[in-house]
């Protein structure tokens, strides 16, 4: 009797280091998924079924997901857009939301306008930067950076592109604004041939779906009022309360049978941060 061995199918996910990391993890960990550092560090556990992650950089994640080592990561659109990346886009988290700028030294402009001279320009970014300076039609020379390019100018380069969050690195350095090339945030992205296989896609769009609602949930406000059921929370006094409360939409439900003596009502305001808010049934006159 021939035995049937079936292999179990794994989704090879692309964890990005750095500024992104913390923002994705805690993403993940809100949406239920655990990721815990291994002994091997750059591979950590995560609480996914047939699931394996892997630590990178974010651009050699989508370089991976090019070349099919991975079926799903986390990177900024920047990367994407610089490798010229054949990636699927699965979802745009809004996290990290950084601008990529041409930035130079306060005193180089001339009446807002760079100077007719040859320029060096230094950026990590080589193809994003070199197809700008060709737009532009500028006489100037391109230098590779690998990190910390706002210290170049202005001794050792005229003008960098950069990623500015608040721009305050670029303040210290004394360096303006020229020019807002895109605008990136950390997305979430897929290969090609894990989008087109059944079995990846499914996986991948419930990641999509937790995490979809997690950054939902957090744009929400829920309400949270206990009253003592001895008192009663009318229809027609719920009127009353949300008026206070500008017209939040509420409705009441019996506790569980470890409180039976209160009543919960919940309430969604507006599209604030999610918090929860509790006020004892004595400081309720308004539904007594």
């Amino acid at each position: 009797m021939t035995e049937i061995i079936q292999q179990t199918t794994i989704l090879k996910l692309g964890l990005p280091k750095g500024r992104m990391s913390v923002g994705i993890i805690d993403l993940l960990r809100d949406a239920g998924i655990s990721v815990s550092a291994s002994e091997r560090g750059y591979r950590p556990l995560i609480s996914l079924p047939d699931a394996t992650a892997k630590t990178l950089k974010p651009q050699n994640i989508i370089e991976m997901l090019v070349h099919g080592r991975r079926d799903a990561g986390f990177a900024g659109a920047d990367w994407v857009r610089e490798l010229n990346a054949d990636v699927v886009e699965i979802m745009d988290t809004t996290l990290d939301t950084v601008r990529l700028v041409a930035a130079v030294p306060s005193g180089l402009l001339v009446n807002g306008s760079l100077p007719s001279r040859r320029l060096v320009v230094t950026s990590e970014y080589e193809q994003i930067a070199r197809e700008w300076i060709q737009n532009k039609g500028l006489d100037a020379e391109f230098v590779r950076s690998y990190g910390a390019t706002e210290v170049f100018p202005p001794d050792d380069a005229d003008l960098i592109i950069d990623i500015v969050a608040t721009g305050a690195t670029l303040r210290a350095n004394n360096l303006v604004i020229f020019e807002t090339l895109m605008t990136s945030s950390t997305r979430f992205y897929a290969s090609v041939a894990a989008r087109n296989d059944p079995v990846r896609r499914e996986r991948i769009d419930a990641i999509k779906l937790l995490l979809e609602s997690v950054l939902e949930a957090r744009k929400r406000v829920m309400l949270e009022i206990n009253a003592s059921i001895n008192r009663g929370i009318r229809k027609k006094r719920i009127g009353t309360l949300s008026a206070q409360l500008k017209n939040g939409n509420f409705r009441s439900e019996r506790r569980s049978k470890n409180s039976p003596n209160e009543n919960r009502m919940n309430s969604r305001i507006g599209t604030s941060r999610a918090r929860n808010l509790y006020f004892p049934s004595s400081r309720l006159p308004l539904i007594r």
